[in-house]
């Protein structure tokens, strides 16, 4: 497992490029406030926008995840717990005023960075 990617994965990358060819500037890989070693995928720290393009399978996708068959109890346990990890640190974000945005790696990359646009243009307009 220490070989899987876990940032910068292709999905990121292409949300990435599109929101920076339409002018938004962002951060990368901050950490998430409380949780030192969990770190959002893109961040608009000044809006207080977070951005997580989770993968199907070690999130739990449900239109795509698989569980293994081989050692199929531990498997569970693990992604499991990275579920609930992931909507802990949903809530710990949203507690801090944060807006959390969760998307599926099969989601088109064009369609999320519409979304995400469309969010820091209201949070802008807000202001």
């Amino acid at each position: 497992m220490s070989r899987q990617v876990s940032q910068d994965t292709s999905p990121e990358l292409a949300v990435r490029r599109l929101l920076h060819a339409s002018g938004h500037r962002y951060r990368l890989h901050r950490p998430v406030p409380g949780f030192p070693r969990r770190t959002i995928d893109i961040a608009f720290p000044g809006l207080k926008i977070a951005v997580f393009l989770d993968g199907c399978f070690w999130h739990g996708c449900p239109q795509h995840a698989t569980r293994p068959k081989a050692n199929a109890e531990w498997w569970r346990q693990k992604l499991d717990r990275n579920i609930s990890r992931d909507q802990e640190t949903t809530e710990q974000l949203a507690a801090a005023g944060w807006t959390v945005l969760r998307f599926w790696e099969h989601e088109s990359p064009s369609a999320v960075a519409v979304e995400v646009a469309q969010v820091v243009a209201e949070h802008r307009t807000r202001r």
